[in-house]
């Protein structure tokens, strides 16, 4: 497991070679490294999923700790990616993506952390996947917001090259972040409903923080996607609100875990 973890995070880190490669090359040269980086980062994330069903699928039970949640969520948000680019202009997202993705996989592989799951059926089973998933692309709407405010920002003072060159046009690099944040809201929508259907008490000691924070985030998403409706916002305004809300949502995701199995348990 380890070498073809290794392996895997080799090739996130060469396909993020390529697709920087993309910035100096001709149109051609930037055309095979597109195809290139992508059979690449392809290849690195089946290896990945190889790894993380052997380290969270275990004999006693699903296996979710610290660093196997963080892994897991580096492999969704790069197999979102891939899909999404066969028919958006996306693998530029690929340049953070894909080294956050290899870091990822090599600390659950350093520090490998176990935190079992509690049978409680199908319905639990449902709310965490889609929990991870409307995470997942909330990371992909952060990264997006991220360089929409890079783009906006070289675009005003006029600095045209580089990555601004290879970027899709500030409106459509906009109209995908918001894309991407309606399928975010729907899904986190549906894991904070289907908590409430399939969870005893969203509010007991140990998941309060994370239901707070959830629905915290679900509600700065709500009111930007509203002010987008009736008020038009965009550009920085935008960029601001999708950061708050993923660093609520990482707060609700990741904050409790990091305290729980890491710090005090230390």
């Amino acid at each position: 497991m380890i070498t073809i973890g290794v392996l895997s995070a080799v090739l996130y880190l060469t396909a993020t070679a390529m697709l920087g490669l993309r910035l100096v090359s001709g149109d051609l040269a930037a055309h095979l490294n597109k195809s290139w980086s992508s059979a690449a980062a392809a290849f690195a994330a089946l290896l990945h999923a190889f790894v993380l069903y052997h380290g969270i699928v275990t004999a006693a039970g699903t296996n979710l700790g610290f660093f196997n949640a963080m892994s897991l969520v580096a492999w969704v948000v790069v197999a979102v990616v891939l899909v999404a680019a066969l028919s958006k202009p996306v693998e530029n997202l690929g340049l953070v993506v894909l080294p956050l993705a290899a870091l990822a996989l090599l600390l659950d592989i350093a520090y490998p952390s176990h935190h079992m799951l509690p049978e409680m059926g199908w319905g639990f089973d449902l709310h965490v996947f889609l929990a991870i998933v409307a995470y997942s692309v909330f990371a992909i709407a952060a990264v997006q917001a991220l360089l929409l405010a890079y783009q906006d920002r070289q675009l005003r003072r006029k600095r045209l090259g580089g990555l601004i060159r290879t970027l899709p046009p500030l409106q459509t690099m906009e109209t995908l972040l918001f894309q991407m944040l309606w399928l975010g809201f729907f899904l986190l929508s549906l894991a904070i409903v289907s908590g409430m259907m399939f969870l005893d008490d969203m509010f007991a000691q140990h998941v309060a923080h994370k239901t707070i924070l959830s629905i915290t985030a679900w509600l700065i998403f709500a009111v930007l996607l509203w002010g987008r409706w009736r008020f038009g916002w965009r550009g920085r305004v935008a960029v601001r609100w999708v950061l708050i809300g993923f660093v609520a949502l990482m707060l609700a995701y990741f904050g409790s875990k990091l305290v729980l199995e890491l710090i005090l348990k230390r």
